[in-house]
């Protein structure tokens, strides 16, 4: 009996913690209220960097959060709408630029 109580509150514990990340996952997914993600993250209007040489970005400056993301990087996951992300890949060309 002893053992199946510990095996439920195991399962409840593991539920519990998931469903809390979940919803911290879901409130860090929203822009704040009447703010558009557009209007923090410079991404869009750096298209033009896309196919161009990641050494372009030695000679710029950002004014926002910018991440660099090569192949193989690790990146956390939490969502930042003024953060601008890079994406380098293989053969040192700019490949995506996205927010969060």
């Amino acid at each position: 009996m002893r053992g199946s109580l510990l095996k439920s509150a195991a399962i409840c514990g593991g539920l519990t913690a998931f469903l809390a990340l979940a919803a911290c996952r879901d409130e860090m997914a929203e822009a704040p209220a009447g703010v558009e993600p557009a209007q923090m993250c410079p991404a869009a209007a750096q298209a033009g960097l896309i196919g161009q040489p990641a050494s372009v970005l030695e000679t710029m400056r950002f004014a926002d959060p910018v991440r660099i993301l090569r192949p193989g990087t690790a990146m956390t996951m939490d969502y930042r709408a003024e953060r601008m992300n890079i994406y380098i890949d293989a053969d040192e060309k700019i490949e995506k630029l996205t927010c969060g």
